[in-house]
């Protein structure tokens, strides 16, 4: 198959057509790096609690094996980001992660005001909350495996003591417990956003409600972008 001038597309290669009315979200490498990602997160979660929790402990027992399965589902937490990392698709949703605009502070005050109007919380393909909640879940996933590794390899780095990196872990798992109990709340109220994640569809209504500044030819749409990062 022969390229024409200025195609952006490969040689060789074809794009599928989006549904009628719907608008194409996420690719299935995402997808998947969400679902490998949130089932670590889930087990490790469910494991702490039944090492952490007395009652809990005393019903599932087997304090070995959930010792070791929270370690290595801990350990095994970063893989799918890294391997998502082979995708066009992932890195640039990691760029738009990292960006901070000018409508995304907006986004944060109409939020401290109340105001839920879509009009007053303009927002690109991701709005300001989400990428709060994506750097501060990453930066606390880092800082667990450092905390769970001092615990495990006690002579790591002796002037750090276990009992300071058990304070800080348990600490900061209660705190990724709620963030994350909230994350899934938010995700229950917006039937849209679900189905976005499983199927990488969403409705161009949706999308042009809720993620306003999203769309291509929008600032912080794909194909300003991808041409922007070129």
């Amino acid at each position: 198959m022969r390229s024409t001038a200025g195609s952006t597309e490969p040689t060789g290669t074809a794009t599928r057509p989006d549904p009628a009315g719907r608008v194409r979200r996420f690719s299935t490498a995402e997808r998947w790096v969400h679902r490998a990602t949130g089932g670590l997160m889930l087990v490790c979660l469910v494991t702490a609690a039944c090492l952490y929790l007395g009652p809990l402990a005393q019903l599932v027992g087997r304090r070995h094996v959930m010792v070791f399965v929270h370690e290595w589902s801990g350990i095994l937490l970063p893989l799918p980001v890294l391997l998502g990392l082979l995708s066009a698709d992932f890195r640039a949703d990691l760029r738009r992660l990292n960006r901070f605009a000018v409508y995304d502070r907006q986004w944060l005050r109409a939020v401290r005001r109340r105001r839920r109007s879509p009009g007053a919380r303009p927002a690109g393909k991701f709005n300001a909350g989400q990428k709060i909640y994506a750097g501060w879940i990453a930066g606390a996933v880092l800082v667990m495996m450092f905390t769970g590794l001092l615990m495990w390899f006690m002579g790591l780095l002796p002037f750090i003591s276990r009992t300071s990196a058990i304070f800080v872990h348990d600490l900061l798992a209660w705190a990724i417990t709620f963030v994350v109990v909230g994350h899934m709340r938010k995700a229950f109220q917006d039937p849209e956003a679900r189905l976005g994640m499983r199927t990488g569809y969403v409705s161009r209504s949706w999308a042009e409600r809720e993620h306003s500044r999203w769309l291509p030819g929008d600032p912080d749409g794909s194909v300003s972008e991808r041409t922007h990062d070129v």
